[in-house]
């Protein structure tokens, strides 16, 4: 005699329910048919740990700049003529405090880290989430249960871009608070604004050169379907863009013509100067430099060619903006290209 089971519409285990997978107790057919939720979650649990590493490490970042930034405004007292004006002092010895010193050492590379982890970034994307599935084949686990290929990279691209931003729109801020606080100081060369590692970490283009990396590291994924050539051509592609974009940097925006004796403020970034002729046409000292053995000789050079009035071509502080909105418009773009063609080569080789 046998024993019928009853069973509830809709439970796991039931006939014609869907199976559920076995780590996360959801539902196959649910997963699918929610937008990304399923992957999403998969994604999450299998790369908690370098989640949670990359967390500890923003706290750590955050934390170091605001005892920085604290560390130098107690230690203020010790210091002789912060504001530059060394006539006060009796004589011409500006004394800073290792406070100052330690604070301007760590934020002046404020933008090279903010680069280094972007890269970091795209290669975790480029091996870890895509290129290691692909090598191994486990993507085919996904794409049986009724996950679409597209879907399967919306996923593994959508989920390190929403923690990107989320990330920069706390460290950036953060950064810009501790640097704002110590560039004053006409000492810290190191901190102006157009600095590399400044410029790097200071503005929008921080979340432009993450989002390129992500983009970049799963174009490079679905091209090449090996995990360490992928990360390796991943890093080898976000470095050729930051070193491209730094020198041309100072050509995305027009400068400004100041001319007579007067330069440019000292927080202006000096691009280029000389001396204009009587009609108008611009000769620079460089024209003059290679012959020239002396001041004098430049001098006379530049009288030669008919210099009348001295100039200086600079980039005030006030095109801060203009620039990072510029070559952040250049990144998004560059990352906009990549996802789409991304996607292209993944509908080419798997439908």
């Amino acid at each position: 005699m046998s024993t019928l089971t009853r069973h509830e519409p809709g439970k796991p285990g039931a006939p014609g329910a869907p199976a559920s997978d076995a780590r996360t107790g959801v539902p196959d057919g649910a997963r699918a048919d929610g937008p990304l939720s399923g992957p999403v979650r998969v994604l999450l649990r299998v790369h908690r740990r370098p989640l949670w590493i990359a967390g500890a490490l923003l706290l750590l970042g955050i934390g170091a700049v605001v005892g920085l930034r604290i560390w130098v405004a107690t230690a203020a007292g010790q210091e002789r003529c912060p504001d530059g004006d060394i006539t006060a002092c009796g004589d011409d010895v500006y004394r800073t405090t290792y406070a100052r010193t330690s604070a301007t050492t760590f934020l002046a590379d404020g933008g090279t880290a903010t680069l280094l982890l972007a890269g970091l970034l795209g290669i975790f994307v480029a091996g870890p989430l895509i290129a290691r599935e692909l090598e191994s084949g486990t993507f085919r686990m996904a794409w049986t249960q009724s996950v679409a290929p597209s879907r399967w990279l919306t996923a593994r691209i959508a989920v390190p871009v929403v923690l990107a931003t989320a990330a920069t729109a706390v460290v950036v801020p953060v950064y810009r608070w501790g640097w704002t606080g110590l560039q004053d100081n006409p000492y810290s060369w190191d901190l102006r604004w157009y600095a590399g590692d400044v410029y790097l970490g200071s503005g929008p283009v921080t979340l432009g050169y993450a989002l390129l990396a992500v983009a970049l590291g799963a174009l490079v994924a679905v091209l090449v379907r090996r995990t360490l050539p992928a990360m390796a051509v991943t890093a080898l592609l976000v470095g050729a863009v930051a070193v491209t974009l730094t020198q041309l940097r100072e050509h995305l925006w027009p400068v400004v013509r100041v001319t007579g004796k007067k330069g440019s403020d000292d927080f202006a970034w000096f691009i280029d100067s000389g001396m204009l002729t009587a009609s108008g046409k611009a000769v620079y000292w460089n024209d003059c430099a290679d012959g020239a053995t002396s001041g004098e000789d430049l001098s006379i050079c530049m009288r030669e060619r008919g210099g009348v009035t001295p100039f200086t071509d600079a980039h005030p502080s006030s095109h801060f903006w203009p620039l990072q909105l510029v070559e952040t418009g250049i990144l998004l773009a560059l990352a906009a290209l990549a996802v789409f063609a991304a996607f292209r080569v993944l509908r080419r080789l798997h439908g």
